[in-house]
């Protein structure tokens, strides 16, 4: 393929629009990669048409996210939120409808990029029909999150369908070796196929502040202040985070939770019994979802971020703190060791028990101010102008292949 040459992509995100607030119980660092990778494959010149499943009757049809990226809202059973396996049955309609839009729009792709097993189910499919290569990206492993043993079983439905996504794909991304031998662990078939290539930050939206305009504007507190960023999940740890805040040996020391949304509200209540039962009822305090706009101001406010996280496939608040010039705390999950500069940006875990978080905390409170803006720079290789130039060689390579196929087939 040209180096000139500029490819035409769909990528799909059925279950979970792009453009989400994270926090929620289905919105995530997965969000803000599908939205930003597209931005930045855009800005090289490509097209992307991300396409998800409609669930606000106020959406319209597609719109414009950025110069060269469409969001489109394919119909697929109610236009309302839905579970998974609810939305897996409504997956024919889903594929039906992307088939019609594509038609009309005349719209041809070279590549299928697919995110989570229900797009990837749809993914391998379309890239099949169209005779194009399909990439999928697990973002999380089922089988790998069954045996955390937390939370309820992933359905069988998942295992035997991302089983078949594997078999079925071109290449499969992942964000670290970890999470490639993950993959390789419980597929087998995913050797020869795995990519690594690391998730990516805005550095221009998350970037140094001032940390008293950032509590002045937040309304916090002049107190040392941990922050947690994510889902109110088991899976992430934050249970474990309010039991550490209580062996903390600063008894001023505030904990910041932002996350949470509708679905959360059960969880809430018992974060807060929690932290009600450890005497921290009042040094505890929950923000709900909030836009990624404001979230450099909840960094800026913050003394240290804590990752407690039983599992992280890469790790985006890291990422998005440190590039804040804020340190971060975090278990040794995800890409924690090759965001996380030991000493200088932070420390690294060797798991979230409780008994670990504290003593590490204690010390980024303890610690004179850090410079931020050598946290800044530490991970400029992250941005995402570099991350899609990683992105952009992994889908040439399979374009290289497909063209070299072709002249074989042909010849």
């Amino acid at each position: 393929m040209a180096d000139n040459s500029k490819l035409s992509i769909a990528m799909l995100s059925v279950h979970s629009c792009p453009v989400g607030q994270p926090g929620g119980r289905d919105t995530g660092g997965m969000n803000v990669y599908i939205r930003e990778m597209a931005a930045a494959l855009g800005r090289r010149g490509h097209r992307v048409d991300i396409f998800t499943r409609a669930h606000d009757p106020r959406d319209a049809e597609s719109e414009a996210l950025a110069p060269g990226v469409r969001l489109v809202h394919i119909r697929a059973g109610a236009v309302a939120e839905m579970g998974k396996l609810t939305q897996f049955n409504n997956l024919p309609e889903f594929e039906r409808n992307l088939h019609d839009f594509c038609r009309r729009d005349c719209a041809v792709y070279d590549l299928i990029h697919s995110h989570y097993w229900l797009s990837g189910e749809v993914g391998r499919k379309l890239a099949a029909e169209l005779g194009v290569p399909h990439v999928f990206a697990f973002h999380t492993v089922g089988a790998a999150k069954d045996a955390l043993g937390l939370g309820a079983p992933e359905p069988g439905l998942r295992l035997i369908t991302e089983a078949e996504i594997v078999n079925d794909c071109r290449r499969i991304m992942c964000g670290t070796l970890g999470e490639a031998d993950s993959v390789i662990r419980y597929h087998q078939g995913a050797a020869d196929k795995v990519s690594v290539v690391p998730c990516g930050v805005d550095l221009g939206l998350f970037r140094p502040l001032d940390k008293t305009a950032a509590r002045h504007i937040l309304g916090q507190p002049e107190a040392p202040t941990v922050l947690y960023v994510g889902r109110l999940d088991k899976l992430k740890g934050i249970d474990r985070l309010v039991e550490a805040a209580a062996l903390l040996k600063n008894k001023n020391c505030r904990l910041l939770v932002v996350g949470g949304d509708e679905h959360s509200r059960e969880t809430l209540a018992r974060l807060r019994l929690q932290a009600e039962v450890l005497g921290l009822a009042d040094r505890v305090s929950f923000t709900g979802a909030t836009p990624q706009s404001q979230m450099p101001w909840y960094y800026a406010a913050a003394d240290v971020v804590a990752v407690p996280s039983y599992s992280e496939t890469f790790g985006m608040v890291a990422l998005e703190a440190v590039a804040c010039g804020t340190p971060v705390v975090s278990a040794d999950v995800g890409a924690a060791r090759d965001i996380i500069k030991e000493g200088i940006s932070g420390s690294v875990t060797p798991d979230n028990l409780p008994s670990s978080l504290a003593p590490a905390l204690d010390d980024w409170l303890n610690r004179p101010t850090v410079d931020p803006e050598i946290l800044h720079c530490s991970i400029s290789d992250f941005s995402w102008d570099a991350v899609a130039v990683r992105v952009e060689a992994v889908f040439e390579s399979l374009m290289v292949a497909k063209e070299d196929t072709e002249v074989c087939l042909n010849g």
